[in-house]
């Protein structure tokens, strides 16, 4: 069965084809990186209109590459949320366009559940019921799931996502944007390892906070300019990382389950995937860099495991852009 996905929530424009949900034929990704890096973070408005210019090729040259004609699409899928409402509407109205022109079912895709199928490409099979730990620009949360297709969300950021603590550090150290490659670079060379920063542990919860983090990067670089960037680039990504691990760990105490899986752009970060591997003793599965990032065929991985629940192109649904919405993701059960 082959499904074409399309992926447009931030600042990638990707489409791509898959087999059977776990078998990439064609992944194509257009970023937007460099453009944005200009502006040292995203313009909505920019995103939408770069998505709009390229989409229609990148269709075309995916199509191509995975040797396949629109013919022998059987489904249709695209995110539908969360995400930039304006880049959102580009790729799920093209695919919904595309499927209503050709008559295919169209399936739509909650972006975070596609984060977590991205642990079921490149022949990885997960073991459940497992954890998931999303991390993301926009998201950092904490699911569980007791099969593969059962999700309940159990805990969240309270304000700002682990990825946007990242860029905004990023800004605030002058190592450019996306914050989260530029930390971990200049956390590579430092030569001391002696500053602690704070970490927020919400005791009671399974919820997460980086604002204050974030408050004390700006606090010390103020009362110490002097100090080196990289020394404080290492202290504030192992402040991140231990909570993000050491939180994880404390809910697989209360919970049976029988592996972790981390998923999001900022589980692309070495640091975080060594700590997860060496300090949780259940198996930990962690897609390789390049499928943590925005990408559609963690889209397509998902409507594969939602293909009895494809919808008429024309149904009235459209985007939504934040997480509070019940029916695609979070507490299915």
């Amino acid at each position: 069965m082959l499904i074409l996905a399309f992926e447009s929530s931030c600042d990638e424009t990707s489409v791509s084809v898959v087999e059977n949900g776990t078998k990439i034929l064609c992944n194509l990704i257009q970023s937007q990186v460099l453009m944005h890096n200009k502006t040292g973070g995203i313009v909505p408005e920019v995103a939408a209109r770069e998505h709009l210019k390229i989409i229609s090729q990148l269709t075309d040259q995916a199509l191509n590459v995975a040797g396949v004609q629109i013919e022998s699409i059987d489904y249709i899928a695209a995110t539908i949320g969360p995400g930039l409402p304006g880049a959102l509407m580009v790729g799920f109205s093209y695919a919904r366009s595309m499927a209503f022109a050709t008559k295919k079912p169209f399936i739509p895709v909650d972006h975070i559940e596609g984060h977590i199928y991205a642990n079921w490409l490149e022949g990885n099979m997960p073991i459940l019921p497992a954890v998931a730990l999303v991390v993301s620009g926009g998201h950092t949360e904490l699911i569980y799931m007791d099969s593969a297709s059962n999700f309940k969300r159990i805990g969240g950021t309270r304000d700002d996502a682990a990825g946007e603590a990242f860029d905004k550090v990023s800004r605030m150290l002058g190592a450019g944007y996306p914050g989260g490659p530029a930390i971990a670079a200049l956390a590579n060379e430092a030569k001391k390892f002696d500053i602690e920063l704070p970490r927020a542990w919400l005791p009671g919860t399974h919820d997460f906070s980086f604002s204050g983090l974030k408050t004390a990067v700006l606090n010390l670089k103020n009362k110490f300019p002097n100090l080196p960037v990289e020394e404080i680039a290492w202290s504030f990504q192992e402040s991140v990382v231990d909570v993000l691990i050491s939180k994880t760990i404390t809910l697989l105490n209360e919970l049976n389950v029988q592996s972790v899986l981390l998923a999001g752009g900022v589980a692309s970060n070495s640091r975080l995937r060594e700590v997860a591997k060496t300090k949780i003793k259940i198996p930990v599965f962690i897609p390789s860099p390049k499928l943590c990032t925005d990408n559609a065929a963690m889209i397509a991985a998902a409507a594969f495991r939602h293909k009895d629940d494809f919808i008429d192109p024309c149904s009235l649904i459209d985007i939504y852009s934040t997480m509070n919405r019940g029916d695609l993701l979070i507490d299915k059960n």
